[in-house]
């Protein structure tokens, strides 16, 4: 399938080649140097997001004290997950393998722990997204500055993704893939079903267990994750701000909620090359009131996006197994500051 990410990475780079085609460069610099130091500002609040989304996660490691020790590590790990996440068209999860890898190789975490800590925190990062989405999708149906046709593409993907969100809940909540699993294991040509189904089971009871015993973790998750998005909107308030171009915050608001619905629905193109910089030139055009605008500020956050790729890529790097698997069982019981 290698053939495949190359090109979807080519339909990408070809739209993107499209819009800077079409797009004032000259202006675009002038636009990015206003941004100066400020750069310094939106780059502080994705570092607090990415914080969020790190404890977030931690929230769904229950074995795991929650201490600054714990939390740098995980950061670390999910630096460089995110890093492969943004370089491969699988949903924002070919980065998800590594970090269980990781957390099992560097501090002992089980690989069943590990992937269902990581499925928790995708869905309940998702879930949360649904939430800001929604409060966007309002504020999209009451802008005065886009016309029907961006309203219906709005409710459209909205709609799709709520319902693929709730199917991906509903299977882990009620265990639909080991159930069908060991029903077709009972044909003689599907038996070699039966110890993939074992792992598959045991990461589902996980998580069930923490949906149905974990609730008060569940809702401070949700809530963290939400708290995530919404820095997306303070992020978007801030670059226009720079830019010379402000504007409210309810429209930052709707920018940043129809990007992340873009991104979703763009899923297999490598970090939605393109397609998100054609929805900032749109929104830029049609809210700010000029594409140059919102082609700026589709390269600012790309920056702030190869900076993160890049840390990610070092800290892997660096990465060390500097603890063992008696560290871990001491860590498990609080020992760790």
């Amino acid at each position: 399938m290698r053939w495949l990410k190359f090109l979807l990475l080519a339909i990408g780079l070809g739209l993107l080649i499209f819009i800077v085609s079409n797009i004032n460069l000259q202006e675009t610099v002038e636009l990015l140097r206003r941004v100066g130091m400020g750069f310094g500002l939106i780059l502080l609040i994705y570092f607090l997001a990415f914080l969020i989304d790190t404890f977030t996660w931690h929230l769904t490691l229950t074995d795991i004290p929650i201490t600054s020790h714990w939390i740098h590590r995980l950061f670390q790990l999910r630096l460089i997950g995110e890093s492969f996440n943004n370089l491969t068209p699988l949903a924002g999860m070919g980065g998800e393998p590594l970090k269980a890898i990781l957390l099992n190789k560097n501090y002992g975490v089980s690989y069943q722990d590990g992937v269902a800590s990581l499925i928790l925190a995708k869905t309940i990062n998702v879930i949360a997204l649904i939430m800001f989405l929604a409060s966007g999708f309002f504020f999209v149906l009451e802008s005065d500055e886009l016309d029907f046709k961006y309203k219906t593409v709005a409710t459209v993907g909205l709609i799709s993704l709520s319902i693929g969100v709730f199917l991906f809940f509903f299977v882990q909540r009620f265990k639909l893939t080991s159930t069908a699993g060991n029903f077709l294991s009972k044909f003689e040509f599907l038996s070699w079903l039966v110890n993939a189904l074992e792992h598959v089971e045991a990461v589902e009871n996980r998580l069930v267990t923490f949906y149905t015993e974990q609730r008060e973790r569940l809702l401070l998750a949700l809530l963290f994750a939400l708290a995530n998005w919404l820095l997306g909107v303070v992020e978007i308030f801030y670059t226009m701000q720079f830019l010379g171009h402000p504007i409210g915050i309810i429209d930052a608001w709707i920018i940043e909620s129809v990007v992340q619905l873009v991104r979703a629905g763009t899923f297999f193109i490598p970090a939605s090359i393109g397609v998100q910089e054609g929805a900032f030139v749109i929104l830029g055009a049609a809210i700010g009131g000029s594409p140059t605008t919102g082609f700026a500020v589709a390269v600012v956050r790309r920056i702030r996006e190869f900076i993160w790729m890049g840390l990610g890529i070092i800290v892997l790097y660096f990465l060390k197994s500097d603890y063992n698997t008696a560290d871990f069982q001491q860590a498990r019981k609080g020992k760790y500051d």
